[in-house]
């Protein structure tokens, strides 16, 4: 039987999935990232992703004839090649970016109505990367050729060099997406003819090298695929539902970050974003521009549930959480953002509660509230109006999505049992007509009124901001 090798670079945790053709995983395996230091410095883990990834591919050539590898990665990674080996591993882009380089690439970005990228914190904006790069080697890129931390992975794979839309337009100052070229900068700087050749995420590049196929078995046959950003590929994976298929809709894709994307109806229907708020313009497999908001959910989450030992997606959880969620609403406990500074659409504010619950799980439902109230945020910021698929680790966190769809009234929101996440969505790039193994669920709002709640929390951040500006 033939199938689909799917590597899913995150940046906490990657992952190598076995799909057959008809959207069966057949088998999967994860790996926790480590942070690990370069010229003093913290990068991703190239190396040891590299071993890991060619141990478990091993592991995979007995089950099935693979016919195709493609890989998806987080965004903000770039690594730069020279003769053959990686001369510049990704930066860790929560590696803060030293002030005088920071002042010095603020004078050369292009304006957010060019790139849709805001100016975001630490290494977020793949642009300050290559920029500190070259700032302490001004010859670094001499003979060197740059990828995206998505394509690099199809390089490791087949020896072919290539870029693409996705991955250089996620928030790198590096893509002009209204024009679907390089900002200005890159060209300005000479850093877009450093760049590999642009590819489509699906296009066959090459087949799986010689070596790599000796060492795991594999078939040297294999067709590696160019690869895309991971947010992205869970758009992908969401059209594949009939009911998304052509209309407007949103999804919010949940992990280490809290990604909203907009799928307006007409690609011209741009809303008016604010780059002061953690919005930006992604650009989908198809190099479409995108409207979207993010924040760290899932770092702020893991943050505030530490202290209990406790995850708010866990299945066996569920049930006392949502019987925790009344005791909250008449509590009034609550969650002010943010508790990843620098992220999001109030990066500025500091973290606080609001009467602390005395309880485990009444905490669990208060940072639950505060995910859907934070995720509703996002999805008023880029003017959704029409129904919205959650996808990815917290979409089983049910008191996080029954009151994200307390928040959101008219919009429908769903959940899906099938496999429908990043990875599917960049197997459907390979076998485009696939629809999900499985069915929309509807969400059902909570049973208690979440208005008063809600307008309890936006008063209480207009007042934070009324104080800070009156002093």
């Amino acid at each position: 039987m033939s199938a689909v090798i799917v590597l899913d670079v995150g940046k906490t945790v990657s992952k190598l999935s076995l799909w057959s053709p008809d959207g069966d995983i057949l088998a999967r395996e994860t790996r926790a990232n480590e942070r690990v230091s370069s010229n003093g410095r913290a990068t991703l883990d190239v190396d040891g992703i590299s071993e890991w990834l060619i141990f478990t591919l091993k592991k995979f050539a007995p089950l099935a004839e693979v016919a195709h590898i493609i890989p998806v990665a987080h965004g903000a990674g770039l690594v730069v090649v020279k003769s053959g080996r990686h001369v510049i591993p990704p930066f860790d882009y929560e590696v803060p970016i030293p002030d005088d380089v920071r002042r010095g690439y603020a004078a050369e970005r292009d304006p957010f109505e060019i790139t849709g990228s805001p100016f975001l914190a630490d290494g977020l904006n793949a642009g300050a990367q290559l920029y500190w790069a070259v700032q302490e080697n001004d010859a670094v890129l001499d003979d060197a050729t740059i990828m995206p931390w998505a394509q690099y992975w199809a390089w490791f794979l087949s020896g072919e060099m290539r870029s693409e839309g996705t991955s250089l337009g996620c928030h790198t100052d590096l893509w002009a997406p209204m024009e679907r070229d390089f900002s200005p900068m890159a060209k300005r700087l000479g850093w877009e003819q450093r760049f590999a050749p642009v590819a489509f995420a699906g296009e066959p590049i090459g087949q799986l090298r010689g070596d790599l196929a000796h060492r795991t078995g594999l078939s040297p046959n294999a067709v590696i695929h160019c690869g895309l950003h991971d947010s992205n590929a869970a758009l992908v994976a969401a059209m594949g539902f009939p009911q998304f298929a052509e209309d407007e809709m949103s999804i919010v894709s949940t992990g280490t970050w809290f990604v909203t994307m907009r799928r307006p109806e007409k690609s011209a229907d741009l809303p008016a974003l604010s780059d002061e708020r953690d919005c930006l313009v992604n650009v989908d497999a198809w190099n479409r521009p995108v409207p979207s908001a993010r924040f760290m959910g899932g770092r702020e989450i893991e943050r505030l549930v530490a202290p209990d030992a406790q995850r708010v997606d866990r299945r066996q959880d569920q049930a006392r959480l949502m019987d925790a969620v009344p005791d909250v609403m008449r509590s009034g406990a609550q969650l002010m953002p943010c508790f990843a500074p620098g992220f999001g659409p109030y990066s500025k504010r500091s973290g606080h509660w609001i009467s602390k619950p005395g309880t485990a799980d009444a905490r669990g439902a208060t940072i639950s509230l505060y995910a859907a109230l934070m995720t509703n945020t996002c999805l008023d910021l880029v003017a959704s109006t029409g129904p919205v698929l959650v996808e990815g680790r917290f979409a089983g966190a049910e008191v996080f999505v029954r009151g994200l769809a307390s928040l959101r009234g008219d919009d429908q929101v769903f959940v899906s049992s099938a496999q429908n996440d990043v990875s599917f969505g960049a197997l459907r790039l390979i076998y485009p007509d696939l629809e999900p193994q499985g069915v929309l669920e509807r969400v059902e709002p909570l049973p208690e009124d979440l208005g008063k709640y809600a307008s309890g929390w936006e008063s209480r951040l207009a007042e934070a901001e009324y104080d800070t500006e009156g002093r």
